[in-house]
Parts: C-alpha cells; structure tokens; sequence
C-alpha cells in the first residue's frame, strides 16, 4: 500500500527556495555563490540533503572542519568530472 503523501527527495528550484526560506532569485544568486550546491547534473532539481549538508556548514554545524562531508564529496566528484569533461 502506497503512502498517502510522499515527500520528494529532490527538489525544483522554487521548492528548494523556499525550503530555504529565499527568494528563487537570492536562491539563484547563493547557488551561483557556491553557497549552495548546483542541481543534480541532467535533472534541474536540488537533493535536499545537499542543501542540508551545505546550510549545515554555512552554519558551523558540520562535525569536524578537518573531515570532508557528505557534500563536500559529492562536490568535489562533480567538479573532477566536469574537469576531466565527463558529464
């Protein structure tokens, strides 16, 4: 039996606005700030546990500031790829 309601995992940039409690503008301006994190390559949606990750250390709440997180992993993967022109 399926959920009632199911909360997606990703997010359009208007709902990961306002999950954010921006404007889709400021929204923009902090992604293209590095503040927050692109959207998933291919899908213009946002995880929202990337912009946890990403809020949660803007905020000083990331566990260790020596120890890579989750985001910081997926970025850094992201950008290699992009560098070596996989997509």
């Amino acid at each position: 039996m399926a959920p009632k309601e199911i909360v997606p995992r990703l997010l359009t940039r208007s709902q990961a606005a306002a999950y954010c409690s921006l404007s889709v503008r400021s929204f923009s301006e902090w992604v293209r700030a590095g503040k927050m994190p692109a959207p998933i390559a291919g899908t213009g949606r946002w995880d929202w546990r990337a912009i946890d990750a990403a809020l949660d250390k803007a905020s000083g709440l990331e566990k260790s500031a020596t120890q890579e997180d989750a985001f910081d992993t997926w970025k850094r993967g992201r950008d290699e790829k992009e560098a070596s022109g996989h997509r």
